[in-house]
């Protein structure tokens, strides 16, 4: 797209329409990332959100007892010594930048990641701080050339970075699929296929389900990483595969691709004991009283929730409850 097109709006609404975290306002604007005296300038007039990325990709939010958390930002005057990475401009006009650094002294504001509260951000604060820790943790992993091992340099205002020989290399992002395996059943009476990370710990007593997902391997497609890993991972064939939309997931560095098949609920779970430890289905009503916090296994009398409300997982599983059609 050249930098005259106008732009599509991507997810404006928070909800259903689409992952919370692929909801952004923020304009990108590629064509000022060379521009030094633009971006100078910029520098000045614009905003600046800190991440500290050593501590988890954590950035200030206030008002987060409130009915609308905002990311808080910062003149450049108050900004900490870093490199600054260029993100955009948000669509006040606004020029917006990071910096990777321990977070300030702010009264009334608390450090958080985008885990505990990306899904509450309106999109102009959910595009920048997703942004922001996907090219901090990037940019935190390549301080050194993998070709010779020499120190790296930040250019291109964040978005590359070149070594001393002038060989750049830009962000990465790794694709992964995560589908809700489902029986096809319309109303109550129908289940998802939800699995239990043997790496999870059980927090409080809770155990944690969500969706089957994996890293798309080279010369894959996504659907067939869709097909491999569900097979891999709980022992069942799936069919009627379809695209439900992507977000970014910037730990470290993933692009989440999400999807919804259908698997007849009749065959046998074999699970991987080195990736999952636990697979069931669940019914509309379990999976709206896990939501609610108070669903308890009859048998062994433990507690079973889902992912953190930001997590496409989360998006997948709520959709599907809602679309009592299908």
């Amino acid at each position: 797209m050249s930098q005259n097109e106008e732009q599509p709006d991507v997810g404006e609404q928070p909800g259903l329409d689409g992952p919370p975290l692929a909801r952004t306002s923020l304009d990108r604007a590629a064509h000022h990332r060379r521009d030094e005296d633009w971006l100078a300038q910029a520098w000045k007039t614009g905003l600046v959100v800190v991440i500290d990325i050593a501590q988890g990709g954590r950035a200030l939010i206030t008002g987060r007892t409130g009915d609308v958390p905002r990311l808080l930002l910062v003149s450049a005057d108050a900004a900490p010594e870093g490199e600054r990475l260029f993100l955009g401009i948000d669509p006040a006009g606004v020029p917006i930048f990071a910096v990777a650094a321990p977070l300030p002294e702010a009264a009334g504001a608390e450090a958080m990641t985008l885990r505990d509260i990306g899904d509450r951000l309106d999109p102009r604060d959910a595009g920048i701080f997703t942004t922001a820790a996907a090219l901090g943790n990037w940019h935190a992993s390549h301080l050194f050339s993998p070709r010779n091992g020499e120190p790296t340099t930040v250019t291109e205002a964040g978005w590359s970075r070149t070594d001393p020989d002038g060989r750049q290399m830009w962000p990465r992002t790794d694709p992964a699929m995560i589908v809700l395996v489902h029986d096809g059943v319309a109303g109550p009476e129908g289940r998802c296929l939800l699995g239990h990370n043997a790496a999870w710990p059980e927090v409080g007593g809770v155990r944690r389900f969500s969706c089957l997902a994996g890293y798309v391997e080279p010369g894959e497609s996504a659907e067939a990483a869709v097909v491999r890993e569900v097979r891999e991972e709980v022992g069942v064939r799936v069919r009627s595969l379809q695209y439900e939309g992507s977000q970014s997931w910037p730990y470290p560095g993933s692009l989440m691709l999400g999807y919804t098949a259908v698997a007849n609920r009749e065959q046998a779970i074999t699970v991987d004991p080195e990736e999952i430890d636990e697979a069931r289905w669940f019914t509309r009503e379990d999976i709206g009283r896990m939501i609610a916090g108070d669903y308890v296994e009859p048998a062994s009398g433990v507690r079973m929730n889902l992912p953190m409300r930001s997590s496409i997982a989360f998006y997948l599983v709520e959709r599907w409850l809602g679309g009592l059609d299908r």
